[in-house]
């Protein structure tokens, strides 16, 4: 069947792609993967004879030519990405540039790196009395962000949030998370979540920076900030007792 597939590989461990995920790889006759962040045990599972490409090396036109020859080659194509290509994937131009080819594709989403965070740490992004919003961002670098959507704006919320893409520039995005932001705020730095050489860093915004460089870590990491990571929260209504819902009388 001649379709191209974008697939979340998920965040690194090769077991957290879905099933359906690694059905496609197993059944491609081409598979381009995101070299720079997809783990490559993830393309283990495909077969002999699987033409594969790194898009690392690749331009968006290259990219393009390839899926076009495989299809009219009546090839099964996968588009391997990290996570889940709906974040930070770039992957909207791809499709765009097949509907103008009239070539048939499917998303199948995937596990993403914010999600193995989270496990990681095992906390969770939306505790009642704290914070219910998660905000997923990235500091402004070779790639500029609206000016709404500046980390300064964004931490005037004093929400949960996942930044992407800006370890490398812990010092400078610390010094904008702190403008509103309390200096005691918890932070913690999950460098190549769910991989087998993961690394968590705790702290605060007043010493995460100096952690971090102390650690090395310049790229492949998250940094989640939030009251999330203490431990002071309110219990949830869904298991309250004296709460009533749908499915359950209070008292029960």
């Amino acid at each position: 069947m001649s379709k191209v597939y974008f697939i979340g590989a998920g965040p690194g461990d090769p077991e957290l792609i879905t099933l359906k995920g690694k059905r496609i790889i197993e059944q491609a006759n081409i598979a381009i993967y995101a070299g720079s962040l997809v783990n490559k045990e993830v393309l283990g599972y495909a077969k002999e004879g699987c033409k594969i490409y790194n898009s690392a090396e690749m331009t968006l036109e290259q990219v393009i030519k390839v899926m076009k020859q495989g299809v009219e080659e009546q090839m099964l194509v996968a588009r391997v990405h990290t996570g889940d290509p709906s974040i930070f994937g770039a992957i909207r131009e791809q499709m765009d540039q097949l509907d103008k080819l009239g070539i048939e594709y499917e998303v199948i989403p995937g596990v993403s790196s914010f999600c193995a965070a989270a496990a990681a740490l095992r906390k969770e992004y939306t505790l009642p009395g704290v914070s219910q919003t998660v905000i997923l961002t990235r500091m402004e670098g070779r790639t500029e962000v609206p000016e709404k959507e500046t980390i300064q704006s964004l931490a005037e919320h004093n929400a949960t949030m996942v930044i992407f893409l800006s370890v490398h520039m812990i010092e400078e995005l610390v010094g904008k998370l702190r403008t509103s932001y309390p200096a005691h705020t918890p932070v913690a730095v999950v460098y190549k979540a769910s991989w087998k050489d993961q690394k968590i860093i705790r702290g605060t915004l007043e010493t995460i920076a100096g952690m971090v460089k102390n650690e090395g870590v310049k790229k492949t990491a998250l940094v989640v900030v939030g009251n999330f990571l203490g431990d002071e929260y309110e219990l949830s209504k869904l298991y309250d007792k004296n709460f009533t819902h749908e499915f359950r009388s209070a008292g029960e």
